[in-house]
């Protein structure tokens, strides 16, 4: 990993024109860039594909990059990059899941977890199917449509802004610099074991919250609390 005097020196030679700088830079920055693509995955777009759009908004990073800046390049870099791929998203049309089944999808958490607290047990595809007068096929569609849009850029659900992502509650928040450190390696390793592995579940690897509390042995709704405490402690952490 480069340290800051070393990246600023790279940059400024890669503002002057460095195409060598530009290389390194991207280089000693890819594991950054991979760790914010992974929060667009299974999006519609291939993962070379995203990557590239990356690499793209971290060019734009470096060329924009304001050296009297009184702040760390990454800290820049995270919401260039993340910007990059959803311009491309909304210009380009991504497959986008709608509404009725986003709130079919909400009903049938609700109803998994009222069932799991009555029962100690998740309802089969059956049942679910029984409760909502629909097809098993119907129940897979909807619960897995849900699997393809859970990152960052994940639309808030019902009862908050309306039109706004996850992400966009972050830009509104001004917390740019915990999205970076959010995305490394070494934040993720200071937390106690089952705090990493639902972050890393919903963050990383594209996991539903119903998916983690089946994992965990728990309800949706205690994995909702513990990952909103997880995160508001990151939060004060980092202010």
């Amino acid at each position: 990993m480069l340290g800051q005097e070393e990246t600023l020196e790279l940059i400024k030679r890669a503002q002057g024109g460095d195409e060598c700088a530009k290389e390194v830079l991207i280089n000693e920055n890819s594991p950054l860039i991979k760790s914010v693509v992974r929060w667009f995955k299974n999006k519609g777009i291939e993962n070379d594909d995203l990557y590239q759009l990356g690499c793209v908004g971290f060019l734009k990073a470096i060329n924009n990059f304001d050296l009297s800046f009184n702040c760390k390049f990454s800290t820049y870099v995270v919401p260039m990059v993340i910007g990059e791929i959803k311009r491309f998203m909304r210009d380009d049309g991504a497959v986008k899941v709608s509404r009725a089944i986003k709130a079919l999808n909400v009903k049938i958490n609700k109803f998994v977890n009222a069932f799991f607290a009555d029962n100690k047990r998740n309802p089969a595809i059956s049942e679910i199917a029984n409760h909502f007068k629909i097809t098993e096929q119907e129940v897979v569609m909807t619960m897995d449509s849900a699997k393809m849009p859970v990152s960052l850029y994940t639309p808030l659900e019902d009862g908050e802004e309306d039109g706004l992502t996850i992400i966009d509650r972050f830009d509104s928040q001004q917390n740019e610099d915990f999205v970076d450190k959010f995305a490394l390696k070494d934040m993720i390793d200071k937390l106690e074991e089952r705090d990493k592995q639902i972050i890393l579940m919903r963050y990383f690897y594209d996991k539903t919250q119903s998916e983690i509390a089946q994992r965990l042995g728990v309800s949706q709704v205690q994995v909702s609390r513990l990952e909103n405490k997880i995160l508001e402690n990151l939060k004060k952490k980092l202010s």
